[in-house]
C-alpha cells in the first residue's frame, strides 16, 4: 500500500501587526555557556526589527532561535502564534525564510538554480505554479539577473551575498529572518538590501535583521532591539532608543547621535580625537 504524504499548507494572509515571531523569557545555552538571558521580543508584520548590539551580545543567536534552528533551554519560541518546535519542517519553511550569515555551496551550481532553491518548500503546493515568476522577481530585487548563468563558486562575496538574499526572497515567506545581509557588500548593494526589506514589510511581512551599522538601523528600521550581554536593553523606534549615554555604554565607545541638518534623521556616528 501506498503512502500519501500531506501537502504542508500555507500560511493565511498577515494583517499588519499581526505578530510572526516572537521570543518570551528566552534563554538558549551555546557549548555550555548561557548567550541568551530571559529575551523577549517580538516580530510584526508590516515592520522591518533591526537586531543591533556589539559582538557577542547573542544577534545571531536570538534570529536563530526566531527561526527555530536553535532550541530554547528555557522560555518559548513562537511562530505564527505556535510553538516553533511544533511545527513539521515542512510547514515552517512555507513561514519563515532564514539567510545565515556565509553562504557557501559545495556543487557548482548556476547562479539561477541557486535562486530556485528557495522554491522547494512550495513542491506540490499550488504555489508551485508561481516558481517563475517568484525567481525572476527576486533576482530582479536583488539586481543577479545579470549573471544569472554564471557559477554560484565564480562570484565575489557581495555577488554571494546578494543571490542568496535572492533565494529568500524567492521563497516567498512572510517571516524573513536576515543574518549581517549588507555585511560584503559596497555602499549602493547595502541601501538596496534595506530598501528591499522596507519593501517587504511595505507588502506585509516581518523583516527581522542583524546589522552592525547603526546609520542603516536608523534609516531603514521601524524598530530597534540593542542586545547587550544577551539581554535586550531597549526596543522601540530608532530615534527612541538610540541615545548617546546608552550606545556608548553597550558599545564601550563614545557615540554621538545628531539630527541630520537637512532631513533631521538619526544619525549616530562614534566620538573620534581631532
Amino acid at each position: 500500500m501506498k503512502l500519501l504524504r500531506s501537502r504542508p499548507t500555507p500560511p493565511p494572509p498577515s494583517e499588519p501587526g499581526d505578530v510572526l515571531a516572537e521570543a518570551s523569557g528566552l534563554h538558549v545555552r551555546l557549548g555550555g555557556r548561557e548567550v541568551l538571558q530571559g529575551v523577549d521580543v517580538f516580530a510584526r508584520a508590516g515592520e522591518v526589527l533591526a537586531l543591533v548590539g556589539p559582538n557577542g551580545a547573542g544577534k545571531s543567536t536570538l534570529l536563530g532561535a526566531l527561526a527555530a534552528d536553535l532550541p530554547a533551554a528555557a522560555g518559548v519560541v513562537r511562530i505564527h502564534g505556535r510553538a516553533a518546535d511544533e511545527w513539521p519542517a515542512a510547514e515552517l519553511a512555507l513561514r519563515r525564510a532564514v539567510l545565515p550569515q556565509a553562504a557557501s555551496l559545495a556543487f557548482p551550481f548556476g547562479v539561477d538554480e541557486v535562486v530556485r532553491m528557495g522554491r522547494a518548500p512550495w513542491a506540490g503546493t499550488e504555489g508551485e505554479d508561481e516558481d517563475d515568476v517568484a525567481v525572476a522577481e527576486a533576482m530582479g530585487a536583488a539586481e543577479v539577473a545579470g549573471f544569472a548563468g554564471r557559477p554560484f563558486s565564480a562570484l565575489s562575496g557581495g555577488e554571494r551575498a546578494r543571490v542568496a538574499l535572492a533565494r529568500v526572497l524567492a521563497q516567498r515567506a512572510p517571516l524573513l529572518l536576515l543574518d549581517e545581509p549588507t555585511a560584503a557588500l559596497d555602499l549602493r548593494h547595502q541601501e538596496l538590501v534595506l530598501r528591499v526589506c522596507r519593501e517587504r514589510a511595505r507588502a506585509g511581512d516581518a523583516v527581522v535583521v542583524v546589522l552592525h551599522d547603526l546609520g542603516l538601523a536608523a534609516a531603514y528600521a521601524h524598530r530597534v532591539a540593542i542586545l547587550s550581554g544577551g539581554r535586550v536593553v531597549a526596543d522601540g523606534a530608532p530615534e527612541a532608543v538610540f541615545e548617546e549615554r546608552l550606545l556608548s555604554d553597550v558599545y564601550r565607545q563614545p557615540i554621538e547621535v545628531f539630527p541630520h541638518p537637512r532631513t533631521g534623521a538619526v544619525l549616530i556616528s562614534p566620538v573620534r580625537d581631532s
